[in-house]
């Protein structure tokens, strides 16, 4: 017979075993094989940006400048919400609405205001429309990537070298293969139009397009009117599809019939085109997420059929978008008195950044720089490409306390009439 203490030794072994098998099962996650993302894509705004805001803030210079931040600022660098928003918030709010769903394509009051913004008064484009409300611009883009996998007979996109980081990574998430045609010409700092052009043509027929329909993200390069009216041609020619990305209508030139001009100009020609658009920047609802997707389609059939079909892609993604960003959008738009204070605000905006580009440039002269810096002015929008090398920007965070990606992108948006000349200072420090 056995002893006492040796079954009781026995039986300390034998759970000793069993927690080691079960600690052997537990180590063994059923997410052990989920593999580390890619840096950039791990987070909301990409690492480099991230990167950009933490140097900032851990900089104990008092004068220090950041020109990484992708939203307006104004001239004290602080953020800004557009009076006629707060107006048309309280105005919201007063109306004591109720908090109940909105449908698949949400608030209809704000997708018919945001379609005639888009289009124009009139448009004939506007009857034969499929419109949906989205959760800002990205998921604009995002649900027309859905779409275009699941219906367009080509599964590849083009989108312009560069582009919006996010731009890739939504279509190829959808399903798409991105390919790339030439956009910006780094010698000139400015539009390589005819490689544009020419990749236009030499795409497969029927090839799917993504258009950049003002102040281009991230470069600040865009097309003049008649270069928008030969791309349009070549478009036309290849028998190719528009995908337009309008997320500056407005906030590029501060008009925002100017700034639809492509938009409107293919409607023109016969293309029957596809836009995502955003009120992040020119409405300031950066967080309330407002945006909205539209396929101008053939005739009432069309219309009808891919209309059911945007709602059953809707349907799994999100249900149904958030009406509180859309309802101070549609107040603004609907309401003739708001709509012209919004206008006006809006060109605010956009005149103060023209001007600091103006101020940046002249700067710069003044400080005897002999380099051309016209592309300052000729480029539009929220940002800028400097033409500044890697090396020549890292100095600029080092040795100058001024924060920007290192591809020589600026957010002119950030700098103010308190910090633009010690900006043109440090830039001519770096690149006398």
């Amino acid at each position: 017979m056995l002893s006492s203490v040796r079954i009781a030794g026995r039986r300390v072994a034998v759970r000793g075993a069993a927690a080691r098998s079960c600690n052997a099962i537990r180590a063994a996650s059923t997410w052990d094989n989920v593999p580390q993302g890619p840096p950039q894509l791990t987070v909301a705004r990409p690492k480099a940006i991230l990167g950009i805001t933490e140097a900032f803030k851990a900089d104990s210079f008092k004068e220090k400048i950041n020109l990484g931040v992708g939203a307006y600022r104004d001239d004290q660098g602080k953020p800004y919400v557009l009076p006629s928003v707060r107006t048309a918030e309280d105005q919201v709010i007063a109306a004591k609405l109720n908090k109940e769903y909105a449908g698949i394509t949400g608030v209809p009051e704000f997708t018919k205001a945001a379609a005639v913004l888009a289009y124009g008064e009139g448009s004939d484009a506007l009857d034969r429309l499929v419109i949906t409300q989205s959760i800002s611009g990205t998921g604009a883009l995002r649900i027309g990537g859905a779409f275009f996998a699941r219906f367009f007979p080509s599964k590849k996109i083009y989108i312009p070298t560069p582009s919006w980081a996010n731009h890739a990574a939504v279509f190829k998430d959808c399903g798409m293969e991105v390919e790339k045609y030439r956009y910006y010409n780094k010698d000139t700092i400015g539009l390589d139009f005819e490689g544009m052009v020419a990749d236009i043509k030499a795409a497969p027929k029927g090839s799917l397009f993504l258009l950049h329909a003002c102040a281009h993200n991230p470069t600040g390069v865009d097309p003049t009117p008649e270069q928008w009216k030969e791309i349009s041609d070549a478009v036309k020619a290849g028998e190719h599809f528009a995908f337009f990305d309008m997320a500056y209508q407005g906030f590029a030139s501060g008009d925002t019939n100017k700034d639809a001009f492509p938009v409107r100009h293919f409607i023109e020609q016969g293309h029957n085109v596809a836009l995502a658009q955003s009120f992040a920047k020119n409405m300031g609802l950066y967080g309330e997420r407002v945006g909205a997707f539209s396929i101008v389609c053939e005739n009432a059939d069309e219309k009808k059929r891919v209309d059911s079909q945007v709602k059953i892609l809707v349907r799994p993604l999100y249900s149904n978008p958030p009406v509180h960003g859309a309802r101070i959008a549609s107040q603004i738009l609907n309401d003739p008195a708001l709509n012209k204070q919004w206008l006006g605000e809006v060109k605010g905006m956009a005149d103060r950044i023209i001007e600091m580009r103006a101020l940046l440039k002249k700067n710069l002269e003044d400080l005897g720089s002999k380099h051309d810096w016209s592309h300052i002015t000729s480029q539009i929008g929220m940002f800028a490409y400097t033409g500044l090398t890697p090396e020549q920007m890292d100095k600029l965070a080092k040795e100058h306390s001024v924060y920007a990606t290192k591809d020589g992108r600026i957010s002119v948006a950030g700098i103010t009439t308190g910090n633009v000349k010690r900006l043109a200072e440090a830039i001519h420090a770096v690149k006398p």
